[in-house]
């Protein structure tokens, strides 16, 4: 399941956005006017929907806006369909268009198409394991709650997710995590798993797992 942002002034269009998406099991948020929205709402998606002509803010604008400060894929959604639109919508960081009126087995595709092949270089903010890593603040949270992790605990936490699925040993996470003039030892670092698994236990969750002789991995 994504969670999915849809922006547009026709609530019409909306409804058929949120009732197509969330049949495929996604989670989608409708919103007619995007000056609701704050930049650290946008880090909540692993998609955005954006449509172009909007009489508040228009959708280049907005894109222009937030791109900086989102990761994920951004799909205009527009019946500007000449060239130099659609040239214009990808230079300044879109990820594809559908064109008015559309499909609703070519929104499910291309969506669903996009989510599959999202692999870029995560740089502002991830979701994994049901929590939002906000990469600017260095800040982690679960339902919109934060969850009060230390810097040191956070960068554990950070350096595991990105890497969910692969084992390390006490001594790469040490290394990669505060480098080698870090002034601690090894059992910091059990100590500070210990404290970030009490801190996701409140949230009923439990990413990290021990692999016995070896380190830990974090599980989606």
């Amino acid at each position: 399941m994504a969670k999915i942002l849809a922006i547009d002034d026709e609530e019409k269009i909306l409804f058929i956005i949120k009732t197509a998406l969330e049949k495929e099991g996604h989670a989608v948020t409708a919103v007619t006017n995007p000056e609701n929205l704050s930049h650290n709402d946008y880090l909540k998606y692993d998609l955005i929907l954006l449509d172009i002509m909007m009489p508040k803010v228009d959708g280049f604008t907005l894109c222009r806006e937030i791109r900086d400060c989102v990761d994920c894929p951004i799909i205009f959604i527009t019946a500007k369909t000449m060239e130099k639109d659609i040239v214009t919508g990808l230079s300044i960081g879109g990820d594809d268009y559908i064109k008015k009126p559309f499909g609703i087995n070519e929104l499910r595709a291309r969506v669903n198409a996009h989510l599959r092949r999202e692999h870029r270089e995560k740089k502002n903010a991830f979701t994994i394991s049901n929590l939002k890593f906000n990469m600017s603040s260095k800040e982690i949270y679960c339902d919109d709650k934060l969850i009060p992790f230390t810097k040191s605990e956070y960068k554990i936490c950070e350096y595991l997710a990105l890497n969910h699925g692969q084992v390390f040993s006490k001594e790469q996470i040490y290394e990669n995590v505060f480098g080698f003039d870090y002034e601690s030892d090894l059992s910091a670092i059990v100590e500070h798993i210990k404290n970030i698994r009490s801190k996701l236990k409140k949230a009923a969750l439990n990413p990290i797992e021990t692999v016995w002789g070896i380190g830990y991995k974090w599980v989606d």
